[in-house]
């Protein structure tokens, strides 16, 4: 094996093993507001605009019908709505309710007592460091041909 697929392994692997480890951190920070971590990433995504299913998808790296099926669970429960889309007349645009907002909002204080604990433990600097690095590996992923 070569340095270069060495390093892939290794970036891989440690994504694989950073993503399981802030799924549990998400899951135990959302459970005392009555959502799953799942629910709490498609609320986060339409808290600044609305935004239709398949740009949720894109920016979280996921399906589009995973993000539909929780989208359609949080409708149903009150925590998000559809709303008409200007720019697509089928594509309908989600937006969360005021119950969706208060369910995020009760998240906060945990989740600023794990953001403090976090910088505390790594730095700041660090963490914003390694944040740019994910993202910009993020983006060379983006660019590879996918033969």
């Amino acid at each position: 094996m070569t340095s270069e697929q060495e390093l892939l392994s290794a970036a891989a692997l440690t994504a694989f093993r950073l993503n399981g480890r802030f799924l549990d951190l998400a899951e135990r920070l959302a459970g005392p507001a009555g959502l799953t971590a799942a629910w709490w990433q498609v609320l986060g995504a339409v808290l600044a605009a609305p935004l239709p299913v398949s740009a949720i998808a894109r920016d979280m790296g996921i399906t589009r019908q995973a993000v539909q099926r929780t989208a359609d669970l949080l409708v149903d429960r009150g925590l998000l709505t559809y709303r008409d889309n200007p720019a697509h007349r089928r594509a309908k645009l989600v937006a969360p309710t005021a119950e969706g907002r208060a369910a995020v909002a009760a998240i906060a204080p945990a989740h600023l007592r794990a953001a403090r604990m976090l910088v505390e433990a790594v730095g700041e600097d660090r963490l914003a460091e390694a944040v740019a690095a994910m993202d910009s590996l993020a983006k060379a992923l983006d660019t590879l041909d996918h033969d």
